[in-house]
């Protein structure tokens, strides 16, 4: 196998929502489970913390609701991917393609934007490892698009995939917290649609904004921003 890694918020891999695990966007299954089960040989590297975002802050830049879409902010339909890719062949690189516009239209919907600020997790609207930011102040990062590794607020998803094969393993795919690569297993990529492959890249690129989530599949790792955030955007790209 590759390089594993969790980093103490597990980092991990490709649109199954990194981890480990068949079916979809990154669960042990293409229903429900857990979105992948990453497992790492090194627990100990930690992802800083992203900057704290102002909440309720209804009328910065890029917050406006839209003609085409009033109820969702202008940063939501402008979302944009861009996605480098290594060793995936044409029909890969093609499914790579399909999940990243799906990924933006789901970002760009109301639905997206309602089931983020409404999640729920411990009876309260909130996400588990949510690095002490709100609901709100989540689905902000996520349309600003700022990684920690490329810091700009570029209203974008910025991913380098790279494709490797590892049949004797459950995982998915994995990262580092120190590299923009993200490393996607063939035995889970090769089977999914583009729609269950959105879950793992926003998953995977939701550590690459600084979130985490449990080691191990503990009750609420499925609530942390990385998993669920993944599950949302899985649930609405099968709808398109």
């Amino acid at each position: 196998m590759m390089k594993k890694t969790s980093t103490l918020f597990l980092m991990s891999l490709s649109l199954l929502i990194s981890c480990g695990g068949g079916g979809g966007g990154g669960s042990d299954s293409p229903s429900k489970a857990e979105l992948s089960k990453e497992t790492a040989k090194n627990n100990s590297k930690a992802i800083v913390a992203d900057e704290d975002i102002l909440d309720g802050k209804a009328n910065t830049t890029g917050t406006q609701p839209t003609d085409e879409n009033p109820g969702v902010p202008t940063n939501a339909v402008t979302f944009n991917t861009n996605i480098r890719t290594y060793k995936f062949s044409a029909s890969g690189r093609k499914k790579i393609e399909q999940a990243a516009e799906l990924i933006k239209e789901v970002v760009a919907s109301e639905e997206f934007k309602n089931r983020v600020l409404n999640h729920r997790y411990n009876g309260k609207k909130q996400f588990a490892n949510n690095n002490g930011l709100t609901n709100r102040q989540i689905y902000n990062k996520i349309l600003e698009g700022a990684e920690q590794l490329r810091p700009s607020k570029d209203n974008e998803m910025d991913l380098d995939l790279e494709l490797y094969t590892d049949n004797s393993t459950n995982v998915v795919g994995y990262t580092y917290p120190n590299t923009n690569r993200v490393w996607m297993n063939n035995k889970y990529f090769s089977k999914n649609t583009p729609a269950l492959v959105t879950t793992n890249m926003m998953h995977e690129w939701l550590h690459k904004l600084g979130f985490g989530h449990d080691a191990k599949a503990t009750p609420q790792r499925p609530y942390s921003v990385p998993y669920a955030v993944g599950y949302i955007v899985r649930d609405l790209a099968k709808k398109l």
